[in-house]
C-alpha cells in the first residue's frame, strides 16, 4: 500500500481520494429523504460505520484510521474556550454547558457499552493546552519565577508518567485455552446479574464473605476437596474467579479486585494498576490547584485565591487576562470533579471497600451508609484504617495466589 491507500472494512483496497465515492448507504439514504420515504432499521449506523472508516491520514504503510472520539476535544475545546473569554455571559453559559455536554456523552456511552477514546483524549488535551495557555498568556506577564515554572512542568510529568502506568495491566485474570477450560458443571447456577458498572456472574453475597468473621483475599482451592471452594463462575471469559474478581463489560474481561472502569483512563482500575490511579490523580490535583494559584495571583493581584476565583474585576480588561481566567475556571470545575473523585476512593481505601463492591451492597442493601453516603462500609474486608491501608499499598507486590483452574 502506497501512503494514501488503505484496506476498508469490507477488506477491499481504497484510496482517501475516493473517501466521497461509491457510498451505496449515504446514497440510499439521500434517495430516500428526497422520496419522503423511511431509512430502514440501521441506516444510520451503517452510514456512520462507512464514514468513521474512511476518516483516515496519509501514512508510510498506508493511511490509518482517526479515532472519531478524537477529534471534538482537539477542536471544539480551544473554540469554546476563546469564544467564553469574549463575554462574562458567554463564559458562564459555556463553562455551565461544557459539564453538562460531557455527562451526557457519558450516559450514552455507557449505557451503549462502549469504550471510547473521548475522555482520555478530553483530559489529555485539555493538560495540554491549559498549559500551553499558562506559557503563553500568564508567564510573560513577569510576576511567576522560573522555579515556579519548572514545579508545575515536573508536577505535570509526574503525573503524567502515573497515568502512564495507570493504563497498563489492571490485573487481568488469563482466559482458559480451549484445551483447559475448566468445566462449569456443578457449579451454582444462581448469578446475579452486572450491576451499574457492567459486572457478570457475580455469585451471591454468602460466597464472598469471610470465615469466621476474617476475609480472604482470594479463592483458596483444595484438590482434596474441591466441594468446598468458593465457586464463583464467569460465563463470560469461562473461568472461576478470586474473591473480589469482577467482570468488566466494556473491556470483556475479568480483572483481579476489580474497583470500576474508568473511561477516563479508558481501562479498568485493578489490582496491578490502583496505587498508580490514585497517584496520577494526587499529582493531578497539586498541579492544577497550583496552577491557578499562580494564574490568579498574576491577573488578579492583592487578592485571595477563593475571592479571585469569584471577583476579579480586570479579569475582562484585554483578552489576554480574559482567556486565563475563563481557563482558571474550566480548570476549577474539573479538578472540583477530579477531587470528588479522588475523596471517595480514599474513603474506599480507608474502609477496604471496591466501588463495585459498595454498589453491590447497595442494590442488595448489605452495606451500611457512612458519612452522608459518600462511603458504603460492607464489613467483609474492613480490619481497620492503618491495616486497610496497609492492604492497599502491598497489592501487587507479590503474585496472585493460584486461581482455581490452575489447581484444578
Amino acid at each position: 500500500l502506497c501512503c494514501c491507500e488503505y484496506v476498508d472494512r469490507r477488506g477491499r483496497r481504497n484510496h482517501l481520494a475516493a473517501c466521497c465515492c461509491d457510498c451505496e448507504e449515504l446514497d440510499d439514504g439521500c434517495d430516500r429523504w428526497l422520496t419522503c420515504k423511511s431509512l430502514p432499521p440501521g441506516a444510520l449506523e451503517r452510514i456512520a460505520d462507512t464514514i468513521a472508516d474512511r476518516l483516515r491520514v496519509p501514512w508510510f504503510s498506508g493511511a490509518v484510521k482517526i479515532n472519531v472520539s478524537l477529534v471534538p476535544p482537539l477542536v471544539l475545546l480551544p473554540v469554546f474556550l476563546h469564544v467564553a473569554a469574549l463575554h462574562f455571559l458567554l463564559g458562564l453559559i459555556i463553562l455551565t454547558s461544557l459539564p453538562v455536554v460531557v455527562l451526557w456523552y457519558y450516559y450514552l456511552t455507557h449505557r451503549r457499552k462502549e469504550r471510547t477514546l473521548f475522555f482520555l483524549s478530553l483530559g489529555l488535551f485539555s493538560l495540554g493546552y491549559m498549559y500551553y495557555v499558562f506559557l503563553r498568556e500568564v508567564v510573560p506577564r513577569g510576576h511567576v519565577e522560573y522555579s515556579q515554572v519548572v514545579a508545575l512542568t515536573c508536577g505535570l510529568i509526574l503525573m503524567l508518567a502515573a497515568l502512564s502506568r495507570a493504563k497498563k495491566d489492571p490485573g487481568y485474570l488469563p482466559i482458559p485455552s480451549g484445551k483447559e477450560k475448566p468445566s462449569h458443571q456443578g457449579l451454582p447456577n444462581k448469578s446475579v446479574g452486572g450491576s451499574s458498572i457492567g459486572l457478570h456472574g457475580i455469585s451471591g453475597a454468602a460466597s464472598s464473605r469471610a470465615v469466621n468473621g476474617e476475609a480472604k483475599g482470594y479463592c483458596r482451592v483444595s484438590a482434596e476437596h474441591p466441594e468446598g471452594v468458593k465457586k464463583d463462575w464467569c460465563a463470560k471469559c469461562q473461568l472461576v474467579r478470586p474473591a473480589r474478581a469482577g467482570h468488566c463489560r466494556l473491556c470483556g474481561r475479568c480483572v483481579r479486585r476489580l474497583d470500576h472502569h474508568c473511561v477516563w483512563i479508558n481501562s479498568c482500575v485493578g489490582e496491578q494498576n490502583h496505587q498508580a490511579f490514585i497517584l496520577a490523580l494526587s499529582f493531578f490535583m497539586l498541579t492544577s490547584v497550583y496552577g491557578i494559584t499562580l494564574t490568579l495571583h498574576t491577573i488578579c493581584r492583592g487578592r485571595t485565591l477563593f475571592v479571585a476565583l469569584v471577583y476579579c474585576p480586570g479579569a475582562y480588561s484585554d483578552y489576554s487576562s480574559a482567556l486565563s481566567f475563563t481557563c482558571v475556571w474550566y480548570c476549577a470545575i474539573v479538578t472540583a470533579g477530579m477531587g470528588y473523585i479522588l475523596l471517595i476512593q480514599l474513603l474506599n481505601i480507608s474502609y477496604n471497600v471496591t466501588e463495585r463492591e459498595a454498589r453491590l451492597a447497595l442494590r442488595d442493601n448489605t452495606g451500611r451508609r457512612l458519612l452522608g453516603g459518600l462511603v458504603i462500609d460492607t464489613g467483609q474486608y474492613n480490619r481497620g484504617l492503618l491495616c486497610n491501608w496497609g492492604h492497599f499499598l502491598s497489592l501487587g507486590s507479590s503474585p496472585p495466589q493460584r486461581s482455581a483452574e490452575d489447581i484444578v
